[in-house]
């Protein structure tokens, strides 16, 4: 019988189910593997934004870790809003005390909305502290610039000399998302120590797009215990992803920036 993955998402919250754990879980179920979550912030938010955050405390984020990777064989970790420094110093610390074979870091600072998730103190801190430690992180171009200090990439030649600078800090490989380029396609670059590769996707016409960084970060944990490097694997999450942006439009969720369909195939 094939052994069915255990994952693992640390972030916050989103109610309406687009986007944080929620997506995660989802995310996790799709793809066939079984989800545990650690939650670093309660946030009030829906399609139309982010209202509020209520910040979980490092003791108690903590304490959670332990109770997760104490007694559940995590096959991957998916990382996503950590939200202060004292979170991200937490998480680095118990990701040292229990190892995990994969981690994606989503490097998330801003929501779709345009609030913002990651206070300023933290950025230095998920660099410093996080990247060493992640397999694989997935930042957008403004993330990545923040990341180095620098303005966000406005070619593809930038993206990859960017994602080139992100792996010096010692993380297995880098997708650089190349979403806010403009144009008809959508190129992301998997940047590693042997090399760096292209991927395009044509954009969906639909404005259904909320957490759509958080459903690719979680898909990249679940499907990499099934595939045998990160290229296969983002090539199956973004063929993933695309068909649930195609069918975004099916759901009727809220008034704003709806999710996408996670559950594509089965409904």
């Amino acid at each position: 019988m094939t052994r069915i993955c255990n994952l693992l998402s640390i972030a916050g919250t989103d109610p309406s189910g687009g986007a944080g754990i929620q997506a995660d879980l989802k995310t996790f179920s799709a793809l066939g593997a079984y989800g545990t979550t650690v939650i670093t912030a309660l946030v009030a938010q829906n399609t139309r934004g982010v209202q509020s955050i209520y910040p979980i405390s490092p003791r108690f984020v903590a304490e959670q870790l332990d109770s997760v990777l104490g007694d559940v064989r995590i096959d991957s970790a998916k990382i996503g809003m950590l939200g202060q420094a004292a979170i991200v110093r937490t998480v680095a610390d118990k990701l040292r005390q229990y190892p995990i074979p994969y981690v994606v870091l989503d490097t998330v600072m801003v929501a779709k909305s345009g609030d913002f998730l990651l206070l300023p103190d933290a950025v230095d801190a998920v660099r410093d502290l996080l990247l060493p430690l992640a397999s694989i992180i997935t930042p957008n171009l403004p993330e990545a610039a923040a990341l180095l200090g620098c303005r966000p990439a406005d070619s593809e030649g930038e993206m990859r000399e960017q994602g080139r600078a992100l792996l010096a800090y010692g993380c297995g490989a880098v997708v650089m998302k190349g979403g806010h380029l403009p144009g008809q396609s959508s190129p992301d670059w998997l940047i590693t120590a042997t090399g760096e590769q292209r991927f395009d996707a044509a954009r969906v016409d639909t404005r259904h797009t909320h957490g759509t960084g958080c459903t690719l970060s979680a898909a990249l944990a679940a499907l990499r215990p099934l595939h045998d490097d990160w290229a296969q694997t983002l090539f199956a999450a973004k063929t993933w992803l695309q068909q649930a942006l195609l069918h975004a439009d099916d759901l009727q969720v809220g008034q704003g920036i709806g999710p996408v369909h996670h559950f594509h195939q089965w409904w």
